[in-house]
C-alpha cells in the first residue's frame, strides 16, 4: 500500500505510522494541510500535497485537523471528501471526522440517537450563556467548539466569573458551549475503538487541583477493563459518528450512570499504548491490510 499520512511537521505519530508501516513493506509519505491543492481542469479533478498526486495513495491516514480560518476547515474538508470520490481510502472519513471535530454536532447526534450526553447548551451571546448557566446548575464546564486535549476547558460555578467568561467570549465572536458538571468519580474512561472493537481502555484521573483527566494535561493513567456496556456505548458512539478508528470517552455521573462526553475521530494513541502496553498502530496496519484499501472505479 501506499499511504499518506496528514500530521503536522514532527509529529511523533507521523514518525511513527511511517516508519512501521515502511517495515511492512508500504510506502508510507508524511503530508501537511497547508500543502493542499485542488484544481478541475479541462473537466478533471486533480488533487495534491505538496509534490504528491493525492490519486496515487491507497490510503491517507489523518492524523491532524489544524486550527484555521472558517474558509480553510472547509477546504481541508472538501480536500478529503473529494479523495474519498477519487477511490482513495480515507481514515476517519470526512464524514465523521467533520462530525467529531465539532462537539456541539457530536453531542447532538448521540442525543438524537438516545445516548447519554451531558446536559448541554450552547449559543452566542451571554445573556443567553447566564440563564444557561443557571438552568445548568451553576456549576459548568465551558469548552471551545473545536478543541483537543483539554485545551481550553474551564469550570465555572461563580456568577461573577461566569458573567466576565461569557462576556469575554461573546466580545471575541466566540460560540458559548456549556455542559453540567458531572458530579460523580471525578475521572474519565478512554475506549480505543476500531472497526467496532477495542483496541485498549484506559481510566484517567486528573492531576490534583485540576477537574481534567486528559493525558496531556498530565492526568494519571491505569489500564482498564472496560464492562460490557461500557464497550456497547463506545461501540454506538462510534457508529453514530460514522468513525472507524476512534477515541471515545466516558464518565460517570451522581447516579453512577456512564455517560458519554467525547467522540475523537483522530485519536492519539501513545499513551493508551503506553499504558496498555498494546501496538496500536499494528492493529492499525494489520486492519487496513485486511480490507479492500483502494477502489478500482473512480466517481469523478
Amino acid at each position: 500500500m501506499k499511504i499518506g499520512v496528514l500530521g503536522n511537521e514532527g509529529s511523533w505519530y507521523v514518525n511513527q505510522a511511517c516508519a512501521g508501516a515502511a517495515e511492512r513493506g508500504h510506502t508510507a509519505v508524511p503530508l501537511r494541510f497547508p500543502e493542499i491543492r485542488g484544481s478541475v481542469l479541462d473537466g478533471k479533478t486533480e488533487l495534491r500535497i505538496g509534490e504528491h498526486c493525492v490519486a496515487d495513495f491507497d490510503v491517507l491516514l489523518v492524523r491532524t485537523m489544524p486550527p484555521g480560518s472558517l474558509e480553510q476547515v472547509v477546504l481541508r474538508m472538501d480536500i478529503l471528501a473529494t479523495a474519498a470520490a477519487l477511490g482513495v481510502r480515507v481514515v476517519n472519513s470526512p464524514k465523521s471526522i467533520e462530525c467529531a471535530v465539532d462537539k456541539y454536532l457530536t453531542t447532538q447526534k448521540l442525543a438524537l440517537a438516545g445516548l447519554p450526553v451531558p446536559d448541554t447548551i450552547v449559543c452566542e451571546n451571554s445573556e443567553t450563556a447566564m440563564e444557561a448557566f443557571e438552568t445548568l446548575g451553576q456549576d459548568v464546564v465551558v469548552k471551545p467548539i473545536f478543541g483537543a486535549e483539554g485545551r481550553g476547558i474551564l469550570r465555572v460555578d461563580q456568577r461573577e466569573l461566569a458573567l466576565r467568561t461569557f462576556r469575554t467570549l461573546e466580545r471575541l465572536d466566540a460560540t458559548i458551549y456549556l455542559q453540567r458538571f458531572l458530579k460523580g468519580p471525578l475521572e474519565d474512561i478512554r475506549i480505543l475503538m476500531l472497526d467496532g472493537r477495542p483496541i485498549a481502555s484506559m481510566k484517567r484521573t486528573p492531576a490534583e487541583g485540576d477537574f481534567r483527566a486528559n493525558a496531556a494535561q498530565h492526568g494519571h493513567c491505569v489500564p482498564w477493563n472496560p464492562s460490557d456496556q461500557e464497550v456497547e456505548l463506545a461501540k454506538r458512539a462510534a457508529e453514530v459518528t460514522d468513525c472507524v478508528f476512534s477515541g471515545i470517552d466516558l464518565m460517570y455521573n451522581e447516579h453512577r450512570e456512564a455517560v458519554v462526553i467525547e467522540v475523537n475521530a483522530v485519536p492519539g494513541w501513545r499513551w493508551i499504548q503506553k499504558t496498555c502496553n498494546v501496538n496500536v498502530l499494528t492493529a492499525l496496519l494489520d486492519w487496513l491490510e485486511k480490507t479492500n484499501p483502494k477502489s478500482s472505479e473512480r466517481k469523478i
